[in-house]
């Protein structure tokens, strides 16, 4: 009995229909997020005159090879792929297929993978929005009243104050900040013509070479390294909104730099680093729901840094890391162990800086019982609820730590 063969892809004629199909493929894959440009494009052309159409398999792999050039992209191909290529002869059986399925048990419904969805959305055709048309005989009005743009207004807007379609606008503006950090002298050095220090071994070892005869006399500069990067956020209920889209800022400095360490923690402590490190920011924020049990629950900040200080501390806080707690402060537990657990994370690190939303009203006042364990032990206290928020601490970040003003205040 012979194998069942292998569906082929759709008969086209001539090379011209090809070619149009193919430059109409790459369109939807730059449009699904992947850098499809016009030479790949006459390369997948090419490669395509080399191999069987009618295997389906050999033409896809081809495809991928020359469009797909990373692993993550891999799988938004492959939904694009079987989008496009489908067979138009399948057209009846599916219907038939439907038809049937009418009368059957239907099935729970499963989340789409961000792939499949990526690739219906560039699929989709976009809406074309016609020009406005002039009124007829009125005349034209200026106000002269400044008008905020709607950009102005993003950036000054409170993340839970947002729409889902706001939200999505954020995340890509937060996506596109960039996170300085000043460089660390190390204990050791590397040679440099112009460096403050000689180097006696290596001009030693270059005089060998001369003979014995001292011609120049080697220098050497101080390394220098970036911190570590630590961030502990909060994803309890009243922490959700905010951490939803601070997931997009830390998703861009993971990927930006080495050495940054991300943790989530509502009742329990969540490693998320090696998820965030996906380049696709979807695909990583589905990995992450897929590895966070405790979303928008309680909190327990006080068991949580205990666990942290224990399992991670000496793991993640060398060579003078900088951590970033984002928190509200309102502990399920009222503080219960927090002041020690926050001193000594602050001893372990180099600089402790607390982003906490509610510091964005003007009559805020360290009243909660967390937030009066946790204040004395932080170097920097900054609100984080907007966009422009978090470019002050991009600019913070960049600049010596200040003085602890709210430990003598606490």
């Amino acid at each position: 009995m012979l194998p069942p063969a292998e569906p082929s892809l759709p008969r086209v004629e001539g090379s011209g229909r090809l070619a149009a199909n193919l430059m109409h493929f790459g369109r939807m894959l730059r449009r699904a997020g992947l850098p499809v440009g016009p030479g790949q494009i006459i390369e997948a052309q090419e490669a395509l005159t080399h191999i069987d159409l009618s295997a389906k398999a050999d033409v896809r792999a081809a495809l991928r090879a020359i469009m797909a050039t990373r692993r993550e992209q891999h799988e938004v191909f492959d939904a694009a792929f079987a989008m496009f290529w489908r067979n138009p002869d399948r057209n009846i059986a599916e219907a038939v297929m439907a038809v049937l399925d009418g009368a059957r048990k239907p099935a729970e419904p499963q989340k789409p993978k961000a792939g499949s969805r990526r690739a219906a959305e560039a699929m989709a055709p976009r809406e074309r929005k016609d020009p406005p048309k002039p009124p007829e005989q009125e005349p034209e009005k200026f106000e002269a009243a400044m008008i905020v743009s709607a950009e102005e207004r993003l950036r000054k807007m409170d993340f839970e104050a947002m729409s889902e379609a706001e939200v999505r606008a954020a995340r890509a503006a937060i996506a596109r900040l960039r996170l300085p950090f000043d460089e660390l002298p190390t204990r050791r050095f590397r040679p440099d013509p112009m460096g403050p220090r000689a180097d006696l071994r290596a001009t030693l070892r270059q005089s060998l070479r001369e003979g014995g005869e001292l011609v120049e006399i080697a220098r050497r500069r101080r390394r220098v390294r970036t911190p570590p990067l630590v961030a502990l956020a909060d994803i309890s209920g009243s922490m959700a909104r905010y951490a939803a889209v601070l997931l997009a800022f830390l998703h861009a400095v993971a990927n930006d730099r080495s050495r940054v360490h991300v943790f989530l923690f509502g009742t329990r402590l969540t490693n998320v680093t090696r998820a965030l490190k996906h380049r696709d920011a979807e695909v990583a924020f589905q990995m992450v729901a897929n590895l966070v049990p405790d979303w928008s629950g309680g909190t327990r900040i006080g068991e949580t840094l205990h666990r942290f200080n224990r399992d991670w501390s000496r793991r993640v806080l060398g060579q003078g890391a900088t951590v970033l707690l984002i928190t509200d402060g309102l502990d399920r537990d009222g503080g219960v162990g927090l002041a020690e657990e926050a001193e000594r994370l602050r001893k372990s690190c180099r600089r402790l800086i607390w982003l906490n939303p509610l510091l964005r009203w003007d009559g805020f006042e360290p009243k909660a019982a967390g937030i009066r364990a946790i204040l004395p032990h932080v170097d920097d206290f900054r609100p984080v609820h907007n966009i422009d928020s978090l470019k002050a601490l991009v600019h913070a970040l960049s600049g010596p730590a200040p003085q602890r003003s709210w430990r003598k205040a606490a």
